[in-house]
This record gives structure tokens, sequence and C-alpha cells, in this order.
């Protein structure tokens, strides 16, 4: 057994698994109070972990390594980088906020409702710090039945055609990344270690399989274009606490995949690729946002905004510098709490109108204008005004892609305009339009627990947006190593003819340092 000291992650999963198994134990008027402690504890285990960080290294921290299986060697490996950081703290500020948003739209099954919540946090931290592959696929897997179960059980009219679409659409992409692992594995030394495989080079035949097999699981759970035909529905029938882990985490696993894998273990593969994922991602930037203009409902604008905003995210991974790259990881943080603010604003108005229909839900400021305010602040940020957080990655994201492709990048700002009448149009209506005498009922506006879940929200989109600085110097030197490998190959030395020879047996410790110190001033030049 290694570990780097303090077993900050292990506590950071095992905490909400815990806290599920023994929300069974408790009084049902006590399930509540119990999971929302949970949750407020994992957020305050995990604060630590940002001013521990050493931003100036690329290497995983917080590191734990035990023997899990001896043959095959499977580990229990984790550790977090500058790219997983902020979404392992993303997590665990959203789940206090979902369990606060479910306080009374839950009535039925709470026990078990807030269990699916706390196993959903624990599986979701563990993708992102999981380092063997084996242990990331048990992670991924865990995610699945949980969020089933949430659309299922506690969603709506349609709820089982949309469980079980998500279902077999995320499955059927499953065992895909199942068979690539397995490839990896008798390929890349007959080991499972993430690090090690990263740091190995396959040869090019066996790169674009493994590349469409991680592109068939990744682009699902992004969605990508044409794979996001789940998405709409999903988010349609969630509560509203699944709608906001959908949309702010569970779509970042794709992306996350992309980064982690795809880049660094196949980089000939996704160069050769990089023209068609950028070409899916400007027809999803563009066409989420014209199939938002169409909407009535407000879940589905939102929906739709979604397919949009990660169209943004997947163009930036594939411009291989370091402007689209950290642009898609900030992206990643800030479509997390803007889309998850409006999906809370949708269900905090859902609860007092009963419809999610704009028609139905219009000139609320008179009536609710605390509430209005932030409606307008979380569309604001969505449309990526200057001063809020989206601003700031979708302009990285741009200026990546103006260094790829000026045409490329043209048509993707397309996305930022129909962005802003899509979503001014829908402020329009539902915060300043006029409503009729008989379409809305006496309404009260946002009470102490709603202004406590959405307000943090608020503060981060501001935080973000006018000092970005903090998360961009904790990311930087994790996507230098990445870009360096992505762009020259894992082993390739000065001396190279610049032809990759596949590798079997893992690099020395000492040789990688030496290759990520070199990759870093080469990419510096």
């Amino acid at each position: 057994m290694q570990s780097g000291g303090f077993p900050w992650l292990t506590l950071l999963i095992l905490l909400p698994l815990a806290g599920a198994a023994a929300l069974f134990f408790v009084k049902e008027t006590s399930v509540r109070m119990v999971a929302l402690g949970v949750t407020i504890a994992d957020l305050l285990l995990s604060l630590p972990l940002w001013w521990l960080f050493d931003a100036s290294s690329s290497r995983m921290q917080f590191a734990e390594d035990v023997t899990w299986i001896t043959s095959p060697p499977i580990h229990y490996h984790l550790g977090l980088d500058g790219i997983s950081l902020p979404l392992v703290l993303m997590t665990t500020v959203l789940m206090p906020l979902c369990v606060a948003i479910s306080w009374r739209s839950i009535e039925t099954r709470v026990s078990s409702f807030m269990a699916m919540l706390l196993i959903m946090e624990g599986a979701m931290i563990g993708v992102f710090a999981a380092l063997d592959f084996v242990l990331f696929y048990v992670f991924w897997e865990a995610m699945l039945i949980p969020m089933y179960l949430l659309i299922g059980v506690w969603g709506g009219p349609n709820r089982l055609y949309a469980a079980i679409k998500f279902f077999l659409y995320t499955l059927a992409g499953s065992i895909l990344l199942l068979v690539a692992i397995l490839a990896l594995y008798f390929q890349g030394g007959h080991t499972f270690d993430i690090v090690q495989l990263s740091q190995q080079a396959y040869a090019p035949r066996l790169q674009f399989w493994l590349f469409l097999a991680f592109f068939a699981a990744f682009a699902v759970k992004v969605p990508m274009f044409p794979f996001h035909t789940w998405l709409p529905d999903a988010h349609v029938e969630a509560p509203t606490a699944g709608s906001v882990i959908l949309a702010s985490v569970l779509l970042k696993m794709g992306t996350y995949g992309f980064l982690r894998f795809s880049l660094p273990m196949l980089p000939d593969a996704s160069k050769d690729f990089a023209p068609v994922i950028a070409a899916l991602s400007i027809i999803a930037i563009v066409y989420g946002a014209y199939m938002a203009l169409a909407q009535t409902d407000l879940k589905k604008l939102i929906a739709y905004s979604s397919v949009s905003h990660m169209g943004f995210v997947t163009l930036g991974l594939f411009m291989f510098n370091q402007q689209g790259i950290e642009g898609a990881v900030m992206q990643m943080v800030n479509h997390g709490i803007t889309t998850g603010g409006l999906f809370l604003c949708v269900g905090v108005i859902y609860e007092r109108t009963h419809s999610r229909q704009i028609a139905d839900n219009v000139g609320l400021t008179k009536p609710m204008p605390q509430y209005a305010t932030l409606l307008v602040i979380f569309s604001l940020s969505s449309l990526g005004l200057p001063g809020t957080n989206s601003f700031v990655g979708e302009f990285l994201v741009l200026a990546g892609t103006f260094l790829w492709s000026k045409i490329a990048a043209a048509l993707a700002s397309l996305g930022i305009i129909l962005a802003a009448a899509y979503m001014l149009w829908m402020v329009q209506r539902v915060a300043f339009g006029v409503p009729s005498p008989h379409h809305l009922p006496k309404l009260t506006d946002l009470n102490q627990r709603e202004m406590a879940t959405l307000v943090p929200l608020v503060v981060l989109v501001f935080w973000i947006g006018l000092f970005p600085n903090p998360i961009l110097s904790r990311m930087h030197a994790s996507v230098i190593t990445v870009v360096a490998r992505a762009t020259h190959g894992p082993q390739e030395s000065p001396t190279s003819t610049g032809q990759v020879t596949p590798v079997v047996e893992p690099v020395p410790a000492a040789q990688t340092v030496q290759s990520t110190e070199a990759d870093r001033k080469s990419t510096r030049l």
C-alpha cells in the first residue's frame, strides 16, 4: 500500500456511501436533515484540497494506492490533478443544493431518494479521482442505476420511457468502453494504471479502433450530436435534483473521458478525428441553440441549451492548444454552475405553479422579485455576458479555436448570438411579461431555504467571472502536460524520426519526469 498521507479521497467517496446506508436506519422525519448533513460534511471535507493542492505540479496529488486484486493487477488507486480537482469540488458544492431543492418536492420514498443522491455523489467523485481503469469503470457503471431510479421512480408522466432510453444509450457505450480498457491492458504492458497507460505509445491502427470505442462511450455521455436524443427526455421527466446532477456533473463525465484518455493515450487518432469532432461540435452548438429557440417548456429549453454549451467544451478539447483545453475545462465547471442554477430555478417555480410551460409562468418580477433577479443572473451567465463565469470559458475556447481555424471560430460564435436570442426571449416573458389574470395563482417569493440553495451559485457566477485565475492557475500545469502528450506523443525524443513505436513495458518514473519537463519547455517555446 502507498498513500500520500491523509486519505482525503477515500473519505470523500465513502462518506456519502455510508450516509446512504445510514438513511435506512433513521426516522423518516430526520432523513432530509441527515442527507443534508452528510452532503455538507462532504463539501467541508473537500475544501482543504483547494488550498493543499500544489498548482506548480502536473502530477497526481492526494494519491492512494492499494492492491485490490493481485492477478490481473487491479488497484484501488486514487489521485487528483489540476483537471479533476475543480470537477470534484463542483460536485461537492452542488450536492447539498440538490438535497435542499428536494426538501418539499419529494414526498414519497424519501429515504430511498436521498440514498440515491448520496450514492450518486460517491460514484461521481470516484470517476474523477480513479487512476485505475477497472476502478474507473466500476464507478462509471455505478452511476447508471441510481440515475435510472431517480428518473424512473420520481420522474414525470413518461418517466419509464425516459429512464430506459437513458439507460440503454449509456450502457451501449459503456460496453465498448470495457472492450477498449481490455485492449489497453494487453497492449500497454498488462497494467490498468491510467498514468502508466498514458505514457505508452500505441500503433496508429490500434489507436484508430480504441478511439472509436472511447468515442462511443464518451460522445453518448456528453451527449454530442447526433447522440443527444436521450437528453431532453431525461431532463423533462427527471425530478429537479436529477436534472441538476445530470446536466451539471454526468455530462462532464464524457468530456472528462476525452481529456483524460483519448488525448494523451491516443494522440495520433485524436489528431485524425479532430476535424470530425470539431464539425460535430459546431453542429451541436448551432443545432442546440436553434432547438432551444423553439421550446415552450423551460426544462426542454435548458436541456437543448446544454447540447449547445457542451459543444463548446468538445470543440475546445480537440484544438490541441492550451487556450482551447483550459477553456473547455473552465466551461465544464461553468456549465455545471449556470445550468444547475437554471434547473434549480425551474424547480422553484414548478413547486408553485405546477407547470414548466413558459406561457404559464409569465411576469414573475412583480410577485417574485428575488426569484426574477436570480433567474436573470443565471440567464445572463448562460449567454456568456462579460463579468460572468461562462464568458471566461467561451472566450478561451474561441481563442483556441481561432488558432486552429478562423472559419471554425466564426461558426462557433454563432452559438453565442443564438444563446442571447433564446435566453433573452425566455427572460423577457418569464420575468417581464404581462400575465393574464387567470394564468398565475397567488405566488410567494423565495423562502430562506430556496435563497440558501440559489445564492451560493450566484456567488460562484461572479467570482469565477471576475477572478478566474485561481482555477486557471491550478489546471495550467496539467493542461500543459496533456497538450504536450497530444501534440508531441508520449515518448518523442529530439533524435526521433517522427515515427512512434509501440511500447509494452511501462516507462520508468525518471524517464517520465524528464519527458514531461522537455514537453513543457517545447510547449513554452
